[in-house]
């Protein structure tokens, strides 16, 4: 990906953040569905690669194409709202999440 590709994927996704602050994460994830669209082993597989190492295979990121952008940060940020991650940097875990 070029630069100017990475740039626009990281605005775009900041916006979707700041749009999905007005309402909360559990009511975005609710609404859409989205604790029930991705299988077990490709959550746990995404849930590692940002929050820990590793990567996503490409079954599993075509499954998070397919969850969608808005499920995707709200699922993240409600991680990030977790006592149990509070050491870890925010901006980090989004741009891993990117």
């Amino acid at each position: 990906m070029t630069l100017n590709v990475s740039s626009v994927l990281v605005v775009l996704f900041l916006t979707c953040w700041a749009v999905m602050a007005t309402k909360g994460n559990d009511q975005i994830i609710k609404e859409n569905n989205c604790e029930s669209t991705m299988g077990l082993p490709c959550v746990l597989e995404a849930f590692t690669s940002i929050f820990n190492t590793g990567s996503t295979s490409n079954k599993c990121c075509g499954d998070l194409v397919v969850l969608g952008k808005v499920c995707h940060s709200a699922l993240v940020k409600r991680t990030l709202e977790n006592p149990l991650f509070k050491d870890l940097n925010p901006a980090t875990i989004i741009a891993k999440s990117i």
